[in-house]
């Protein structure tokens, strides 16, 4: 399912693997430039929403890594340098609802991206004849189940 949020510098699209940064219409055009920047979800570190009230506006910004970002905590700067960065959008208050799914979309996408992959060992083929003889011996399996068991495991080799 693909995600769209327009807002007022700027319009974000999210298909679950992508994020693309669209630029179109005046404020984007004086501030940006006319352009299209796609962030594919493993190259995005963090996303920062400030979120926009009746007063000010707020804004998402994408943390790219490789990309250095320079931040200045003076009050009300934040806003006007996301209005800079090439990598955020402006949000006022109508538009928060749509910004609000894309971007909890997007962090669970890069939650999910960045999870160590699951690696299963293949059990040892010694371990499991060992553990085959047991049975054998124990009575569970005939000399024939186990010799059919036995080249089953060696075969694997």
């Amino acid at each position: 399912m693909e995600l769209f949020a327009k807002g007022h510098n700027g319009q974000l699209r999210f298909d679950g693997q992508t994020v693309t940064i669209t630029r179109e219409g005046f404020l984007a055009r004086a501030t940006q430039g006319r352009s299209t920047k796609e962030l594919p979800i493993r190259s995005i570190g963090a996303v920062q929403f400030k979120p926009a009230n009746a007063l000010i506006n707020g804004f998402v910004q994408f943390s790219v890594m490789g990309e250095v970002s320079v931040r200045n905590n003076n009050l009300g700067s934040r806003t006007v340098q996301a209005g800079q960065d090439e990598n955020s959008v402006i949000v006022v208050k109508k538009q928060m609802p749509a910004f609000v799914a894309l971007v909890d979309a997007v962090r669970a996408a890069i939650a999910d991206a960045h999870q160590p992959a699951l690696t299963v060992a293949a059990p040892d083929v010694a371990d499991q004849l060992h553990k085959l003889g047991g049975l054998r011996d124990a009575g569970l399996l005939t000399d024939a189940e186990f010799d059919a068991k036995k080249s089953e495991l060696l075969s694997r080799m």
